[in-house]
């Protein structure tokens, strides 16, 4: 149809893929950039080639270009990793606009809340001061501004502890029967990996239906909570005892609110710990 929106996902793993497949149904024709094109869905059109890459990838839809979402991972934990990812990448996608002569309504920058630097379980807003500590954050920090001083419209999404299919970490600690202390309290924030698509997309479809944005948006759940708290439930679910230590203490302990987003109608799949890991731990057939 002629009025289809172009989006092009640069950096579709597993949050990008989500969301084009949401798009795509809505009639989007949803472009995915990665290295490895072979695991993308049918539904979105691949795009190989390496954010790293200097050049216009041969693959960049030349025509016009409605919205870019920048959703890379790093590599592996290094600085380098991070640089390339958050800070590299996104100047060179800037560029590769630039060189294709496209303007799109709006660009959307997937961040982290890592980069607050809250350690007593206050909470924070998209208001609240971003002041991380470690280089990942001041990477994630950099890209953010980078992307919201551009040409183009844009907008920020902060997503918290992203969990999910494939994503089973604390489940498999909890599994282990790791202990974790009630006091000092550390809280917690989390997204399911679908929320977390569908706050993306829901952002989209209201920029496209003419809904003024915000330059920044917090994605995480209704309900943070204490990782002790989370632990237990996920073992009294699972029937283990705790009997070790760990996870330790984690860099962040605040509480982050998704009170922005609510109000603009953003309703969460699993609003809350238990009805997300509840559909994890689900007997496999």
């Amino acid at each position: 149809m002629a009025d289809q929106p172009v989006i092009m996902v640069a950096g579709c793993g597993d949050i990008g893929s989500r969301m084009g497949l949401r798009l795509s149904h809505l009639g989007w024709a949803v472009y995915g950039l990665r290295r490895y094109v072979a695991n993308l869905i049918p539904e979105i059109l691949p795009v190989p080639a390496d954010l790293n890459q200097p050049g216009c990838p041969p693959g960049w839809p030349r025509g016009t270009l409605d919205y870019l979402v920048y959703c890379a991972a790093p590599g592996d934990r290094s600085a380098m990793a991070y640089q390339q990812a958050y800070v590299d990448g996104p100047r060179r996608v800037l560029d590769w606009l630039a060189t294709c002569h496209q303007q799109p309504r709006r660009i959307l920058l997937v961040s982290s809340t890592g980069v607050y630097g809250q350690q007593a379980g206050e909470w924070v807003t998209e208001e609240s001061p971003a002041q991380p500590g470690g280089f990942s954050g001041q990477c994630l920090l950099e890209a953010e501004q980078q992307v919201l001083a551009c040409a183009h419209p844009a907008t920020v999404v902060r997503l918290a502890g992203i969990y999910g299919p494939g994503r089973h970490h604390l489940l498999a600690q909890a599994r282990q029967g790791c202990r974790v202390e009630h006091l000092p309290v550390q809280y917690s924030n989390r997204i399911h990996a679908d929320d977390a698509a569908g706050l993306l997309a829901f952002l989209l479809q209201a920029d496209m239906q003419g809904q003024p944005l915000a330059d920044c948006y917090l994605g995480v759940d209704d309900e943070p909570a204490p990782l002790h708290e989370v632990v237990s439930w996920l073992q009294q679910q699972m029937g283990v005892s705790a009997t070790g230590h760990g996870p330790g203490r984690r860099a962040g302990n605040r509480r982050c609110s998704n009170a922005r987003a609510r109000a603009l109608g953003w309703v969460p799949q699993y609003p809350g710990y238990r009805q997300g890991y509840a559909t994890l731990l689900r007997p496999c057939p």
